[in-house]
């Protein structure tokens, strides 16, 4: 597996080695020893799934008391998956970055805790899987407006389909400070 930088410090896109033959092809996906000899040592406890039609915009997405790192792939179609750094005393703070999950490229990215997190579908349908560094906490489940003109992020679309959860969300600068993550100096 490769570890290639992204923007954004501890952001990282991991291309994974394929096998292709006629047959088709194989990979390892996960490998908890060979993602610590890249510098990647969290312990997943939750898988997650979704299916998206294209057009639809999942996201910016963060827990704060149950802070999650995640390590995202595509099994079926395309997307563009966005990590931003949100971290209150980040040299980065209000940076992000993007990178294309495809199921042909079977690329990956890894998202550290501290980063809202969001996903674009590019193709007619996206099987989108992650996993997750801290259960799921319905209770604190925060987020960023997608479309945030501070942020800026380069979508690509004008009028994604978004929940109306992900509609209400607040601009970065609009969040109440107390209900973001702080940057630690040994973090990334």
């Amino acid at each position: 597996m490769q570890k290639v930088a992204t923007y954004l410090q501890g952001v990282w896109e991991l291309r994974p080695t394929v096998f292709r033959d006629a047959r088709g092809y194989f990979l390892e996906t996960f490998h908890c020893a060979k993602l610590a000899g890249l510098g990647i040592t969290e312990t997943f406890v939750q898988d997650n799934q979704s299916c998206s039609s294209q057009g639809t915009l999942r996201g910016l997405h963060y827990q704060l008391r149950h802070p999650q790192a995640k390590l995202c792939r595509v099994v079926e179609g395309e997307v563009l998956d966005v990590a931003v750094d949100i971290r209150i005393g980040s040299p980065q703070f209000g940076a992000w970055t993007a990178v294309r999950l495809s199921s042909t490229t079977l690329n990956q990215i890894y998202i550290p805790a501290g980063f809202a997190h969001g996903f674009l579908t590019l193709t007619r349908t996206a099987i989108f899987l992650y996993k997750c560094s801290d259960f799921y906490d319905p209770s604190d489940e925060h987020g960023i407006a997608w479309n945030d003109p501070h942020l800026g992020i380069a979508w690509g679309i004008d009028t994604p389909l978004v929940s109306e959860r992900d509609a209400a969300c607040l601009t970065l600068r609009e969040t109440p400070r107390e209900l973001l993550p702080l940057f630690r100096e040994n973090e990334t």
